[in-house]
């Protein structure tokens, strides 16, 4: 299928680019903290946090691609209105809501606050200024849309790799010491508690959403065609799945031999600034800096190019550039209330969606067998919607006794992935009555 030297060489710049548009902000901030508290469960972790952080996001480009590589395609397969609320509630959620703002929250304090002084980052300008040219940068990139493989495929990310490979080259040859002790969780759930942490990085989310931006692409180099753009956005989702899977492994180690030369940190970004700064000096912030800002922009390039992309066509008395304008300001705006408010924020939120979104996208690819039956979808999501919502509330601190007493007996509900199981059940069962159906 791929064996095709010219199919490759031709479509090495999608994958290149569907690679530095899901790597952000979490997916830096996640693995150096994984790997310092994983520790000596440092290979069982590394492959817990792969399923869902490069395992999940390949299914869900996919499933996304087998759907015109739109999200509302697919979730219409479930319900017309549901279709519209979700994509809507994901798209938000991983765009102006949370994700873009949160690139430049993060761009700002891991990329430009270690550089100040006390007194210079208690103070709200840094951030403004950081926001304004990281946003102004972000709407540039973004007004045209078919530029979009050309800057972020074909400059970008091979920066973005190179400065990567500084950082993880050093890290591998001489390493900064042993892998430390298992810390909370990791110590005796490494398997479970990795899976999670992995789905946080919003991967799937993403994956979901970057399906309009490769199929704009390549329809912008006239190729439109369904068929060929399955076969290249596969092979771009395994392009960008290799690429993860490298910096993922890097930044793990990074932070699970780091202990003895930083000692241990409660944020991955902390993790990972004072590993740098033992690893190169004063260099390793200046090259840190490089990797936050550009994975942070490339990130932000594509929320936003999806986000408004998708508005447009909902509601299309507003154009597209109106809508890329709308969206710059207001994640401009929420970005400057500051990353910890934001994240906290998001958690409850991401907690009630990534399991609809899991759900959805696995069904798909197993309903498609049946013709799209729409029971096959409606069961096993009604069950991840009800679990999905207790966890969120959960978090949000709002706790509804009657259901979390119902729900605790359920198996890996402690694990905060306790849809799993009865969703596998509830899918089963939807195939059985759609095959007595269709008898």
């Amino acid at each position: 299928m791929f064996s095709n030297k010219g199919f490759i060489k031709e479509n090495i710049a999608v994958g290149f680019m569907l690679f530095a548009l899901f790597l952000g902000a979490g997916n830096i901030i996640f693995p150096p903290l994984l790997g310092q508290q994983a520790g000596e469960q440092f290979f069982i972790s590394i492959i817990g946090f792969l399923i869902t952080g490069v395992g999940l996001p390949l299914i869900a480009i996919i499933a996304v691609a087998k759907n015109g590589g739109d999200l509302q395609i697919l979730s219409n397969r479930v319900h017309p209105v549901f279709g519209v609320v979700f994509t809507s509630i994901v798209y938000l959620s991983i765009g102006p809501l949370f994700a873009i703002p949160r690139t430049g929250a993060v761009s700002y304090s891991i990329g430009v606050e270690t550089f100040l002084t006390d007194a210079q980052a208690a103070s709200w300008i840094p951030l403004f200024i950081t926001t304004v040219i990281f946003f102004g940068i972000t709407l540039y990139l973004a007004f045209n849309p078919t530029k979009l493989v050309d800057r972020i495929g074909k400059i970008l990310t091979p920066a973005l790799l190179i400065v990567i490979l500084i950082l993880a080259a050093k890290a591998f040859i001489t390493p900064m010491g042993e892998f430390g002790e298992s810390q909370g969780n990791y110590i005796s759930n490494a398997f479970s508690e990795s899976f999670i942490q992995g789905y946080l990085t919003m991967d799937v989310l993403g994956a979901l959403v970057f399906g309009i931006v490769i199929i704009q692409a390549l329809q912008a180099r006239g190729i439109f065609e369904v068929k060929k753009q399955i076969k290249i956005s596969i092979f771009a989702g395994i392009v960008a799945a290799l690429g993860l899977s490298f910096v993922y492994i890097s930044l793990a180690y990074i932070g699970a031999t780091s202990p003895d030369a930083t000692g241990y940190f409660p944020e991955g970004g902390q993790i990972i600034a004072a590993s740098a700064k033992v690893l190169y000096g004063d260099f390793g912030s200046i090259v840190l800096s490089a990797v936050i800002i550009l994975a942070c922009l490339t990130t932000s390039v594509g929320l936003l190019s999806a986000n408004a992309t998708f508005f447009a066509r909902l509601f299309p008395k507003l154009s597209y550039q109106t809508y890329l304008i709308i969206f710059t300001v207001f994640s401009f705006a929420i970005s400057n209330v500051g990353l910890q408010k934001l994240i906290s924020l998001s958690l409850p939120v991401l907690m009630m969606i990534y399991p609809i979104a899991i759900v959805l996208m696995i069904v798909s690819l197993i309903a498609d067998r049946f013709d799209h039956a729409r029971i096959i979808y409606i069961l096993p999501l009604i069950v991840a919607t009800i679990i999905g919502v207790n966890d969120g509330l959960k978090t949000a601190k709002i706790v509804i006794e009657p259901l979390e007493n119902m729900l605790s007996y359920l198996p890996l509900h402690e694990q905060t992935i306790g849809w799993l199981i009865p969703s596998i059940i509830a899918t089963i069962i939807g195939i059985m009555i759609a095959l007595i159906k269709k008898k």
